[in-house]
């Protein structure tokens, strides 16, 4: 069941720290975090369970086994591809709440596959040339404020 506000998903993570970073900040904002596909981790690691600290009751986080069946799942939802593969900027997107931003593995990011198949909804953050990318979670925390940014999102909104 997506989040009527944000969903992150996590496509094959690999570095536990990163995974539960984001997952820190899911439970913060609100957002829903789903773990796609293989794991570089087993999600009892104590890297990732010291990096989320004790925000896990906090949040809602659901391993799916594959991007086919989230994308199956969420039919009539907005998928959007963060890559460095692309021109279109992140912020030149409308996000809507209950859009779904996609982050790759920290080593590969998306596979070109998945790229190609939804060019048009790939996004990228800028960065200075001759650098390879920015940390996940860094990445991540980009790309989710600036869609609570375009919803207006003000801090009334986040009750308990």
């Amino acid at each position: 069941m997506k989040s009527d506000f944000l969903n992150i998903v996590l496509y094959e993570p690999e570095i536990p720290q990163n995974t539960g970073n984001i997952a820190r900040l899911c439970a913060c904002l609100g957002a829903k975090l789903y773990l796609v596909g293989r794991l570089g981790f087993i999600l009892s690691d104590k890297y990732l369970k010291r990096a989320g600290l004790d925000y896990w009751d906090k949040l809602e986080i659901e391993h799916v086994e594959n991007l086919d069946t989230l994308l199956e799942n969420n039919k009539n939802s907005n998928f959007y591809y963060f890559t460095t593969k692309t021109n279109n900027i992140y912020t030149n997107i409308e996000y809507k709440q209950g859009d779904f931003l996609v982050f790759g593995p920290e080593t590969r990011g998306i596979p070109e596959e998945i790229l190609n198949k939804n060019s048009e909804f790939c996004a990228t953050i800028p960065m200075k040339k001759n650098t390879r990318s920015l940390n996940l979670s860094n990445s991540v925390a980009i790309a989710a404020y600036e869609a609570f940014r375009q919803f207006g999102v003000s801090l009334n909104d986040f009750g308990d």
